[in-house]
């Protein structure tokens, strides 16, 4: 068994040779900002399960029901600053090693911690915006959030009638093409694959890694737990990422 030390020189080694990564980043990023994750336990998931995009459009309670959930989240969301992963990742691209970042989250962490708007791609949307299911027109979250907390139960879009809700993809939800084709298309490009604090149990995004695989692109995993990947990956270190990547990318 390779102490971290040695995990953390061996991965080194291998970020050296690469000049085009991406990284793929999962809810193992950011609940060390404070933000829960849906498997953990005690998390807010596993007493109230999130709402599906199908239930979402066809049912008033679960319409209800989200908008209570996320009351109960926002000020965790809002409250979360990025966290030494976060901002290792941002210091990799200054390295300018990082081709891009694919994200699952959707709490907009990584542009706080400095990377590259136009180098990040939120496959599940983010929670900084509001956005109506029917037309997509967006609109302030902030504004929407004030309705909901003033007693407005069910909200609609002024433009189309469709009902608004955080611009994030739900359960059920299709990932928008655009995003997805993104996604694809830095999986297809880079030269090392880095999978963040994700279970790689999520598709379309778990599918990625085996994208790369076909490329003969190397991978390393990060991550508490294991996953459907380990075996195929060229390093895995199960520890928490806000101890892994900073000293790693120092190591570049």
């Amino acid at each position: 068994m390779l102490s971290l030390q040695e995990q953390l020189q061996d991965a080194a080694e291998l970020m050296k040779e690469a000049q085009r990564i991406v990284a793929l980043t999962g809810a193992g990023i950011s609940t060390e900002s404070g933000i829960p994750d849906f498997r953990s336990l005690g998390s807010i998931w596993q007493q109230v399960p999130p709402v599906s995009y199908q239930d979402f459009i066809s049912k008033p309670e679960a319409r209800q029901q989200y908008w209570q959930t996320r009351r109960n989240l926002s000020a965790q969301v809002l409250s979360a600053r990025p966290n030494a992963a976060h901002l290792a990742l941002a210091e990799l691209e200054r390295k300018n090693r990082l081709l891009g970042i694919v994200t699952q989250n959707f709490d907009g962490l990584h542009h706080d911690a400095g990377n590259n708007a136009e180098h990040i791609v939120e496959m599940h949307g983010t929670s900084r915006a509001a956005a109506c299911t029917l037309c997509g027109k967006r609109s302030s979250i902030k504004e929407l959030q004030q309705r909901i907390d003033a007693g407005e139960i069910d909200p609609l879009c002024p433009d189309c009638g469709g009902f608004l809700k955080a611009a994030t993809i739900l359960f059920g939800q299709r990932v928008p093409d655009e995003e997805l084709i993104r996604a694809r298309k830095l999986a297809l490009s880079c030269d090392l694959l880095l999978v963040v604090g994700s279970s790689l149990k999520v598709t379309p995004a778990a599918t990625l890694p085996r994208l790369a695989l076909k490329n003969d692109v190397p991978l390393i995993i990060i991550n508490l737990q294991p996953t459907p990947l380990d075996d195929y990956a060229e390093i895995v270190i199960n520890e928490k990422v806000g101890v892994v990547l900073p000293p790693l990318v120092s190591l570049l």
